[in-house]
């Protein structure tokens, strides 16, 4: 004996269809905390070892990488020699803005929509930064 099913009214199925995404766009939505809009962060970008990165801004510090662990997505920019305190091999530390996804509550840099280097001075010069001594701290010195 053949299987039967009711009949499908024809508002079910786009109802149905309507409801799996937005599901699905709720199991993709950002995490709790997190900025739906990118947010421009500049300050220290911290290389020190591989796999290691953060960036300390205003607002203190943001993860962005740890070895064997967490890292966010996307790409930091390149820097120049100018632009890039060597403190460990080709490790260390510069000046950047990044254009980023952050989670606030964790402090965690999420993704890496863009960003640039910039001039030692741009950091140097703000008094709301860690201070830092790019001379002293170079590798050799």
């Amino acid at each position: 004996m053949p299987l039967s099913f009711p009949p499908v009214r024809r508002w079910a199925i786009p109802v149905l269809a309507w409801l799996l995404a937005l599901g699905c766009a709720s199991a993709m939505a950002a995490t709790p905390g997190s900025s739906s809009r990118p947010v421009l962060r500049c300050g220290w970008l911290d290389n020190p070892t591989p796999g290691n990165v953060w960036l300390t801004d205003r607002q203190g510090q943001w993860l962005i990488g740890e070895q064997g662990g967490y890292q966010a997505r996307g790409d930091w920019p390149d820097f120049p020699a100018s632009r890039w305190v060597r403190t460990n091999g080709w490790y260390g530390y510069g000046c950047a803005c990044l254009s980023v996804l952050d989670d606030a509550a964790g402090h965690r840099i999420l993704r890496i929509l863009g960003g640039r280097s910039r001039p030692l001075a741009a950091c140097l010069g703000d008094s709301r930064l860690p201070r830092r001594d790019p001379k002293a701290d170079r590798q050799g010195s």
